[in-house]
């Protein structure tokens, strides 16, 4: 009797901790949680016109603004992250182990790999440097840079095929 009790008790936990994460929304640190499909992701509504679009195994961390409508940092570990911020909003940044993307108005994606981060801008302007904050470079729309520990910052525009290939991961 006991081994069936412990056994549908953690049949029980698992499906408190399944259940929150498919529904449709839920709140996490002041955003609005929710899922798509084609391709699976993670859509993040945040208050000031702050949306975050995270591929469905993205590692990322946002940071609670205690007070304010939205955070001002996202740690990202691995993955992509599609990042669309209002002009006029506020100052927000992305962290990742290689790179700060600090911005004030745009639509950009963070892309982390295990030993480089990229960055490439769909609209407005973003401004990338590495994590100690030298090597500061801005990009604008179609550029993009990649960020390694053993690489200059250097400023391209990438072709559309590859630009393409990294917009298809958000069904765009």
């Amino acid at each position: 009797m006991q081994s069936r009790t412990n056994s549908a008790l953690a049949i029980l936990a698992c499906l408190i901790v399944i259940l929150p994460l498919s529904g449709n929304a839920q709140q996490i640190n002041g955003c609005t949680r929710s899922q798509l499909d084609n391709p699976q992701r993670v859509v993040f509504q945040c208050g000031d016109g702050l949306v975050l679009e995270a591929e469905a195994a993205a590692a990322l961390d946002i940071q609670e603004q205690p007070g304010e409508p939205r955070p001002e940092t996202v740690e990202l570990d691995s993955e992509a992250l599609l990042v669309d911020v209002e002009p006029g909003s506020g100052p927000f940044q992305i962290l990742t182990p290689q790179a700060i993307a600090a911005v004030r108005g745009t639509q950009f994606i963070v892309d982390v790999q295990p030993q480089m981060t990229a960055v490439f801008v769909t609209r407005g302007q973003v401004q990338v440097s590495r994590l100690n904050g030298q090597e500061a470079v801005s990009l604008t729309e179609g550029e993009g840079v990649e960020v390694s520990d053993d690489q200059p910052l250097e400023v391209k525009t990438w072709p559309v095929a590859k630009a393409a290939r990294l917009l298809a991961r958000f069904g765009r």
